[in-house]
């Protein structure tokens, strides 16, 4: 009885072993393809408060529906906004990056973007460096 339960298992192992080995590999020629306009954004100087938003514009070159899983930022400071909805073939949509500029000085950023593209997992990058909040202008007249 032993040795029949152990045979069983093993013919079981073995089956599952070889169905395991027989899966199709995957056409790449008709999986989505993304493409950005850019990949890094340098904004420059820019004044603190001011405007810490861009865009990424991106394409799929490929023949099947794009679909972004997740876009995710390196830190909370840089806030990142994707389609949710499936990109068709040959479409164009946007990723917005909103960097918080009341946080002073150099920054650099990455921007991961998890989608099912043969190009696999793409890194978007933003930089720049936020100015020094402005002193405020004295507002008291001087005596006369």
């Amino acid at each position: 009885m032993k040795t029949l339960l152990t045979t069983l298992c093993a013919i079981a192992f073995f089956a599952f072993a070889a169905n395991a080995q027989t899966t199709q590999p995957v056409d790449s020629s008709k999986m989505p393809e993304i493409t950005f306009d850019k990949t890094t954004h340098d904004f420059g100087k820019i004044a603190y408060a001011g405007n810490g938003a861009t865009n990424f514009t991106l394409k799929n070159t490929g023949k099947t529906p794009l679909i972004l899983s997740n876009v995710q930022s390196s830190c909370g400071c840089t806030v990142p906004e994707w389609p949710r909805e499936p990109i068709a073939p040959g479409e164009s949509k946007a990723i917005k990056v909103t960097y918080n500029t009341t946080r002073v000085g150099g920054f650099t950023k990455q921007i991961t973007v998890y989608s099912n593209a043969k190009n696999g997992t793409i890194y978007l990058t933003i930089k720049g460096e936020v100015e020094p909040q402005p002193t405020p202008a004295a507002t008291e007249q001087p005596a006369k």
